[in-house]
C-alpha cells in the first residue's frame, strides 16, 4: 500500500519541554486517519512539523514522499492545512476568502471560479458566501476554513480539531464532506471526539506525552482489545437503590471498570463469563429497574481510556494494518 505520509524518529523539543518522542508513523495514501490523544498530548505539534509550520529537533517526515523540511514549497503545493482556530479577515465575504486562497495556489480564471463553487458547495456555504465573514457563526467559521483548505484540491488534508465548534447538524455536514474526500485525498484529523474518529475515520493513532501508543485499522484495534462491555440503561430516579447497585457492581471481581452517564451503565469486565451470568442476578438481588441490558463490543472511547491511563509506564504499541 502506498504511502501519503511517513515520519521516522520524529522529535520536538520546546526548551526543557518533550512535545513529540521518537515519533515512526506512516499514513496509507487514501486514508481518513484520525490522530487522538488528550490535551498535551502532542497532535498539534505533529500536525505544524507535518505541514512545515515548525521544524523537528530530530527525525524527519516525509509528505507525498517529499522531505517537509527540505523540499516545503513543493509539499506547501500539495496539501491544505486546517488550524483548530482559524482566523479571518472579518470584512472579506465569504466566496472572496475562498477565491483568495485559490489565487494563491496559482488559480486562475474559469478554474479557479469552478473550485470555488466545489469548496463552498461541499462545506455547505454556497448561501451564505455573499455574506461578510464578520457576521458569521463560529460553526460557519470553521467551515469556511475547511472550504479555504479544498479549494486546490490537495493531495493530503491536514484538518487539527474540524468539528470542534460545530453543532450536531454542522458536524454532520462537515464529517460527511470529510468522508467524500476518501480516496481523493488523504485526511490527517486530529480531534478529541472520538465519536467522529470511530464514524468516518479509517485508521487511527493514540498519543499520549508525545509518543505513539497504538496505530491500526479502527477495527483491528476493537479486535484487539476486545473486552466486551455491558450497558444497562435503569429506569430513573431509583436514588440510593441504584447508588448501592453501582457500588455493589463495582465492587464484584468480575468487574474492571464501571462508569455512570445518566441512567446508563457501561461495565466492562475482567471475566466475561462470570459477568454475564451474575449481572442481572445482582440487578434482582439489588431491587434495581432496567430499562434495557445489552452486550456490546469495545467502544474506540474505551480503548482510548485504557491505552492513555497505562501509558505512563507501558511501552508503546504497534498494531499494523493488514
Amino acid at each position: 500500500m502506498a504511502t501519503a505520509v511517513s515520519c521516522r524518529g520524529l522529535t520536538k523539543r520546546y526548551g526543557d519541554v518533550l512535545a513529540l518522542d521518537d515519533f515512526t508513523l506512516d499514513v496509507p495514501t487514501g486514508a481518513v486517519f484520525g490522530i487522538l490523544g488528550p490535551n498535551g498530548a502532542g497532535k498539534t505539534t505533529l500536525l505544524r512539523l507535518l505541514t512545515g509550520l515548525a521544524h523537528p529537533t530530530a527525525g524527519e517526515a516525509t509528505v507525498g514522499g517529499l522531505n517537509v523540511s527540505a523540499q516545503a514549497p513543493a509539499v506547501h503545493r500539495r496539501i491544505s492545512f486546517l488550524d483548530q482556530s482559524p482566523q479571518y479577515y472579518s470584512w472579506m465575504r465569504g466566496r472572496e476568502l475562498v477565491t483568495f486562497a485559490g489565487e494563491l495556489f496559482g488559480l486562475r480564471g474559469h478554474e479557479l471560479r469552478t473550485r470555488v463553487d466545489e469548496a463552498l458547495a461541499l462545506t455547505g456555504l454556497t448561501d451564505a458566501a455573499h455574506r461578510r465573514i464578520g457576521g458569521y457563526s463560529g460553526g460557519m467559521r470553521q467551515r469556511l476554513g475547511l472550504a479555504q483548505a479544498l479549494v486546490n484540491r490537495p493531495e493530503v488534508l491536514f484538518l487539527d480539531e474540524p468539528a470542534s465548534s460545530l453543532d450536531p447538524a454542522g458536524r454532520h455536514e462537515i464529517l460527511a464532506a470529510i468522508a467524500a474526500l476518501r480516496s481523493a485525498a488523504t485526511v490527517c484529523m486530529s480531534t478529541h471526539i472520538l465519536a467522529d474518529v470511530e464514524r468516518i475515520c479509517d485508521m487511527v493513532a493514540i498519543l499520549n506525552h508525545g509518543r505513539l501508543l497504538v496505530s491500526a485499522p479502527v477495527a483491528e484495534l476493537q479486535a484487539r482489545y476486545a473486552q466486551p462491555a455491558f450497558e444497562l440503561e435503569l429506569v430513573a430516579s431509583q436514588g440510593d437503590t441504584a447508588e448501592q447497585f453501582i457500588a455493589a457492581l463495582r465492587a464484584a471481581p468480575w468487574a474492571g471498570e464501571v462508569a455512570r452517564q445518566g441512567d446508563v451503565v457501561r461495565v466492562i469486565a475482567v471475566d466475561t463469563a462470570a459477568a454475564g451470568r451474575e449481572i442481572l442476578p445482582l440487578v434482582a438481588a439489588r431491587g434495581v429497574q432496567l430499562q434495557r441490558f445489552e452486550r456490546t463490543r469495545p467502544s474506540l472511547e474505551d480503548i482510548f481510556l485504557r491505552l492513555t491511563s497505562t501509558s505512563n509506564t507501558a511501552a508503546p504499541e504497534k498494531v499494523q494494518a493488514s
